[in-house]
């Protein structure tokens, strides 16, 4: 486990190992940017026009609008923010030593107290179950069934040791690409976010859907670790932000279902190599997957932190 600290959000403008190089490496790159980079690539064309008459600037409408000349038809996250265009989270400043999980950016949809809302917070939020929305909120995700299994190991030097009583927090995109508490359609639903505290083994798990490719990222899944339950209030006081990779394979298979509509189309435009995320590498963030569209795919992955 390393030393770590982090700083107030700074406003911004406007989720089996592989082989191969690029698995085998994981430097600073372009993902740590922030959400001015970030961001261009996660709003719509008409999004990124409503942003202009909000005073962002042409580069940022430009960006965006490749996207749209493309040829784009992606179902991605919806309307900003009530306040205005989402901010990228809490940034920190993290040690992270080799073999340890990769350190990466919430994005913009963390729902963790840096960007607007805390999930956190409220009552019923630490749940194994994520696919329903909990206190007033009654909404359910639909899709392919997706366990998400976590082993949390805390690194010391050369020992790895089960992390019991860590919090992990968890999120990701629906069916649709939609982030709920962001997306206008779903702004009042919580559904697809919880917090499991592990075990003796560090294990977790989260029984959810399989996430939407949404344009211009790799089909993902967020993940905030907390050194323990009491601790995961709010972004503060995490210890680390990543995401996993889920495998081409199996998200094309479960893309053949009509709840994906606009899934294979992105993910036909993007590839592990091209992402703003795992460009740099992903060998440590590539979900093990077990199972089928049929009977529901399980998704794991070990969390050395």
């Amino acid at each position: 486990m390393r030393p770590f600290t982090s700083s107030p959000a700074t406003p911004a403008t406007p989720a089996t190992p592989a082989a191969g190089p690029a698995a085998d490496v994981h430097d600073d790159h372009e993902h740590d940017r922030g959400l001015d980079h970030d961001l261009p690539r996660l709003l719509s064309r008409r999004r990124a026009l409503g942003l202009v008459g909000l005073g962002v600037g042409g580069s940022l409408a430009l960006a965006a609008c490749g996207d749209a000349a493309t040829g784009s038809s992606g179902r991605g996250p919806g309307g900003a923010p009530p306040d205005g265009p989402p901010g990228g989270g809490a940034e920190s400043s993290v040690e992270v030593a080799a073999g340890e999980i990769p350190e990466e950016t919430a994005g913009p949809y963390p729902g963790d107290g840096s960007n607007g809302v805390n999930v956190l917070s409220e009552s019923g939020v630490v749940r194994s179950d994520i696919t329903s929305s909990f206190g007033d909120a009654d909404g359910v995700a639909d899709g392919v069934p997706l366990t998400i299994d976590l082993t949390v190991l805390d690194v010391d030097g050369d020992t790895s040791t089960p992390y019991a009583g860590a919090a992990v927090y968890l999120w990701h995109c629906d069916a649709a690409g939609r982030y709920s508490l962001y997306d206008d359609e779903i702004v009042e639903e919580n559904y697809l976010r919880g917090v499991q505290e592990a075990d003796a083994d560090g294990k977790v798990r989260f029984t959810s859907v399989f996430p939407a490719c949404y344009d211009g990222r790799w089909p993902h899944i967020h993940f905030e670790v907390y050194p323990s339950l009491d601790e995961a209030t709010n972004a503060s006081a995490k210890m680390r932000t990543s995401q996993i990779a889920l495998p081409e394979d199996v998200s094309s298979e479960v893309y053949a279902d009509a709840r994906y509509a606009g899934s294979p189309e992105n993910l036909a435009r993007v590839s592990l190599d091209s992402d703003m995320v795992f460009s740099d590498g992903y060998r440590l963030q590539m979900a093990r997957m077990s199972g089928s569209v049929a009977a529901g795919w399980t998704a794991r992955l070990t969390v050395p932190v």
